[in-house]
């Protein structure tokens, strides 16, 4: 049985987390592919919300396994903390699976993160601060520990000091930190974090073939998007690992023959979180209205998200870049009260025409968004249940989104609850 995945197609923050869990319900495996504890996904259920930020979304339903495959770096603190509110709130989290391929985020990592970005100053990137960079730097470095290396102390006190050794002089001599203790590391890592999640830690790969051998639906989720992937975001305002179908592949160890669907998530418009380029940026009352209706601050870092209009241009490049088979769009509802709806169709720089992103920065970040105007629908969607309930202009506007990007829409939202849906397939 192929597998599915599902990955963002702007900069993030799209709701993936809200149609992971509806696509979720008919699977058996739900694996997370790369990332860190960066990425949040806010669920919904019976009016109760779930923040979660390692562990798949899939975990609130009691028949699926859910993997965080090799591609994932993970701080092991974090994760226990986060198990341990699932459980709290009654979500059984026995079910969970850890790679043991998987990389370890160190302190190291995050002190490293916070210095280096500190001293950008204003060129700084907007991480978050979390370690991530830093962790997938030393995976790439051949010097990183990974999740299985917490089933042998002796390796990881080994590995950890050999680390230690250069990241203490860099933090010391070039920043002026403090050097960090390989003691009280051991003693977070190895004595507490370790016996707890020994009994999850396995071959993820080998999970997930025997899966889809045996018949079963296997989900691969991505976190960020599209847009913050390394190689094909906006570098360097860009994520460290491939948000990107394709890295569905490599974080969870599968051949491209054996995806079949690849669904892309959608806001009904765009946000972006730090800084970066961002073509339809809105800096005025709309663009407040839209993060007050859209409550977009970050699930993990409270950071106000920067708004703006539909971008058809950079769709139509995550649509060649993931493969989509289809489109979900979330968020419908956040536009229920402008008159007046704007889509870019097109960008200008230097009197030429772009129909997908110009391959250069310098271009992206001069070009003129050419916006087509729709009428807005002024009416409250969140009551909506069918598709046919929805007002003639919320329809042309999912509609005219779908012609545009060349890719039809199946799913879409109209409140943060998990039935807040609308299936437009069929």
């Amino acid at each position: 049985m192929p597998a599915t995945v599902i990955v963002g197609t702007q900069w993030g923050d799209e709701g993936k987390g809200k149609f992971t869990d509806l696509v979720a319900r008919e699977m058996d495996l739900v694996v997370r592919y790369q990332g860190g504890h960066n990425a949040g996904h806010t669920l919904v259920v019976d009016g109760e919300s779930f923040a979660l930020q390692l562990v798949p979304s899939g975990i609130l339903y009691p028949h699926i396994t859910t993997v965080i495959g090799n591609g994932v770096v993970v701080d092991p603190r974090v994760l226990v903390a986060e198990m341990d509110m699932l459980e709290a709130r009654g979500v059984d989290t026995s079910r969970l699976r850890i790679s043991g391929n998987a990389h370890l985020i160190l302190p190291y990592h995050q002190e490293l993160d916070k210095v280096t970005e500190r001293r950008l100053g204003k060129a700084k990137i907007g991480t978050t601060k979390r370690g991530i960079g830093p962790a997938y730097a030393d995976k790439a470095w051949r010097t990183g520990l990974r999740v299985q290396d917490l089933l042998d102390p002796g390796i990881f006190r080994q590995k950890l000091d050999a680390a230690l050794r250069e990241k203490n002089a860099v933090l010391a001599k070039v920043y002026n930190q403090l050097p960090l203790d390989g003691d009280a590391i051991c003693a977070e890592y190895l004595d507490v974090c370790g016996p707890r999640l020994a009994p999850l830690i396995g071959d993820s790969v080998g999970l997930v073939h025997e899966a889809l051998e045996s018949g079963k639906q296997v989900l691969l989720e991505g976190a960020q998007a599209t847009f913050l992937d390394l190689d094909h975001g906006t570098y360097p305002f860009v994520t460290s690992s491939n948000p990107v179908a394709g890295g569905a592949c490599t974080g969870a160890g599968v051949g491209p023959t054996q995806i079949d669907r690849v669904i892309g998530i959608a806001k009904a418009y765009v946000t972006r979180v730090g800084a970066g380029p961002f073509p339809t940026e809105l800096t005025d009352e709309i663009g407040d209205l839209l993060v007050d209706r859209g409550h977009e601050f970050g699930t993990n870092t409270g950071r106000r998200r920067r708004t703006g209009w539909f971008d058809a241009v950079m769709m139509r490049q995550a649509v060649r870049l993931n493969g989509l088979s289809e489109l979900a769009v979330t968020k419908l509802d956040v536009l229920d009260t402008l008159e007046t709806l704007k889509v870019c169709v097109a960008y200008e720089a230097d009197g030429e025409r772009f129909h997908h992103p110009p391959y250069h920065q310098s271009v992206l970040h001069k070009v003129t968004p050419i916006y087509e105007e729709l009428p807005g629908w002024c009416t409250d969607l969140t009551g909506v249940t069918e598709r046919s309930q929805l007002p003639k202009e919320a329809l042309d506007y999912v509609a005219f989104l779908a012609d545009q990007v060349g890719v039809q829409v199946g799913l879409v939202g109209v409140g943060p609850g998990r039935e807040q849906f609308l299936d437009f397939n069929g």
